[in-house]
């Protein structure tokens, strides 16, 4: 593991868009079977390459290598600055162009694609979602056969994106890519029939049915049936879901192992307390809270914040800048404890410059969110100026 834990830039990718876009080497198309564009494709290191795809994509009728060149365009676009807004916009521009051109054609990768661009407010008016040119060809593409374009639509039916409320119609996108094994669609086809939602009655048997297939379909997308089923074997569901408290973490652990947060958090409190069947493992615990607070969990911030605090010998070096550091990220996410931990080490100095009008703004948004000691703080009640221990109140 590695000795510095520092806060990395929040992560901003969390559109469905293909993060990987392999182009077909066929003959006489140019050689280009060494890209790999996707949504870290830079045009400032790709500009032959985009050259390369322009060239290949007019001398070939094939929909499938014209799809990718205009993927990779709007992909390409997604990495630049805004130095560069207009080369990015033409790029847009030229992409979404032959995208349409191909959903218009019936290719169902160019409309589900073309969709998820709307839906993801890429090329749009005033560049917001606009569901009502996503939810036609998410539509259009699920007729084609096209599973994830099956569950958007679903989707849509269900919140009235684009289209009216329709449970009913919802259910049947929701049957219909669940059909080609959709993870996704599995999942919410499984919470609807336990707890009763989409119309349904609730059939906790059926929607235990359908969790353990989304379980076995699960990846870095959709690992929330993992979770779920977690919960559901730790606790137990009368005549349906026996108690299984080894198998419920063996489910955390490969739900972690998709980088799913809640369930990495969770592992992380498991280890560091010694709970079901888990032994205190401070490096496990550790390595479970990073993957966690790696994709902003608040709660996993702040328990970074804790260890910090310590240490742990010959695993985490002890840092009050790092404990700092991960606090103020967790009160940046709203956190009231952690808004007042950052007060805290503001007021008093702990890995932070002292600065008392500093921490009154944190001592005044955890008040607002109803931290009891932040409001005492600020009626000037004393503060003990010693350094907190991992489990004092100030962080927990």
């Amino acid at each position: 593991m590695s000795s510095t834990l520092a806060p990395p830039s929040p992560l901003s990718d969390s559109s469905s868009r293909p993060t990987s876009l392999i182009m077909p080497t066929e003959t006489p198309i140019l050689d280009q079977s060494h890209l790999k564009p996707g949504h870290k494709a830079s045009l400032l290191s790709h500009s032959q390459t985009l050259e390369l795809y322009r060239q290949n994509a007019k001398k070939t009728n094939d929909p499938d290598l014209q799809f990718e060149f205009a993927a990779f365009m709007v992909e390409a676009s997604r990495a630049m600055n805004d130095e560069e807004a207009k080369k990015r916009d033409d790029l847009v521009k030229e992409g979404l162009a032959l995208l349409k051109r191909l959903a218009d054609r019936g290719h169902a990768n160019s409309q589900y694609y073309l969709a998820d661009c709307y839906a993801s407010a890429i090329g749009t008016s005033k560049n917001k979602p606009d569901f009502d040119k996503a939810f036609p060809l998410f539509v259009q593409a699920s007729k084609h056969g096209h599973p994830d374009a099956a569950y958007r639509a679903g989707v849509c039916c269900e919140h009235g994106w684009g289209c009216r409320k329709d449970f009913a119609k919802a259910l049947q996108f929701f049957r219909k890519s669940a059909s080609a094994s959709h993870p996704g669609a599995m999942y919410r086809l499984g919470i609807a029939e336990l707890k009763g939602e989409l119309g349904l009655s609730k059939n906790p048997r059926d929607g235990v049915k359908w969790l353990k297939r989304a379980a076995e379909n699960a990846n870095e997308e959709f690992p929330h049936a993992l979770h779920e089923l977690s919960e559901l074997h730790e606790k137990g569901v009368d005549n349906v879901c026996y108690v299984d408290i080894e198998y419920s973490v063996q489910l955390l652990i490969e739900a972690a192992n998709l980088n799913y947060a809640p369930s990495a958090f969770k592992l992380g409190e498991l280890y560091e307390y010694g709970k079901m069947g888990c032994p205190q493992d401070a490096a496990l615990s550790i390595h479970y809270y990073t993957i966690a607070a790696q994709q902003d969990h608040r709660d996993a911030c702040f328990a970074l914040t804790a260890w910090y605090l310590v240490g742990s010998p010959g695993v985490l070096p002890q840092s009050d800048t790092e404990a700092y550091l991960w606090a103020k990220r967790a009160a940046e996410k709203g956190l009231p404890k952690a808004e007042y931990a950052v007060g805290y080490f503001t007021e008093v100095g702990i890995g932070v410059k002292k600065d008392q009008s500093e921490a009154n703004m944190w001592y005044r948004r955890a008040a607002e969110h109803g931290d009891k000691r932040a409001q005492q703080r600020l009626k000037g009640a004393p503060v003990d100026e010693k350094k907190p221990k991992k489990d004092d109140c100030v962080i927990s």
